[in-house]
């Protein structure tokens, strides 16, 4: 097996993909933070109420939910909760020497899966929405995660 290699499309491919949902699920800690910031609410812990340069005028109300903050939360929790899957399978999906087209479809369709169901999530699209996008990505992984275990095994 060759190290991997920015020089292999096939690789990089991976890479930037990889990238790509590492910097959105960072980017959804900064969103909190600026919607708290932007509410002033939705904070979480109890210290959040002491009395400092970036909360000047400290008021329980502030440790109340607040549906803006708490739907980029939302959004937060589910990328948590797939995009580790997509970082692991994708990678040992490239393992297994696809075809570039096919990894090429498969690795960005799943970016632009989570993309559009962020921006469905975001502008408070139905479940039926959502789940469309989700259901995308998720095949997307169910088939790496199988073709993988398959080349593993020896087909």
């Amino acid at each position: 097996m060759e190290t991997p290699s920015l020089q292999d499309p096939l690789f990089a491919t991976y890479v930037i993909a990889a990238t790509l949902m590492i910097l959105k699920a960072v980017g959804m800690s900064w969103l909190t933070v600026y919607r708290m910031m932007s509410e002033n609410a939705g904070f979480r812990s109890p210290e959040d109420l002491r009395r400092t340069p970036l909360n000047p005028s400290p008021d329980p109300k502030q440790l109340a939910p607040n549906e803006r903050v708490e739907r980029i939360r939302r959004i937060q929790m589910n990328d948590l909760e797939n995009i580790p899957f997509f970082l692991v399978a994708g990678f040992l999906y490239v393992l297994t020497d696809p075809p570039l087209l096919l990894a090429q479809v498969l690795l960005y369709g799943y970016v632009v899966s989570r993309l559009l169901h962020f921006a469905a999530y975001l502008g408070a699209r139905t479940h039926d929405t959502r789940a469309t996008l989700w259901s995308i990505g998720s095949l997307i992984l169910v088939f790496m995660a199988c073709r993988t275990l398959l080349a593993a095994l020896g087909y």
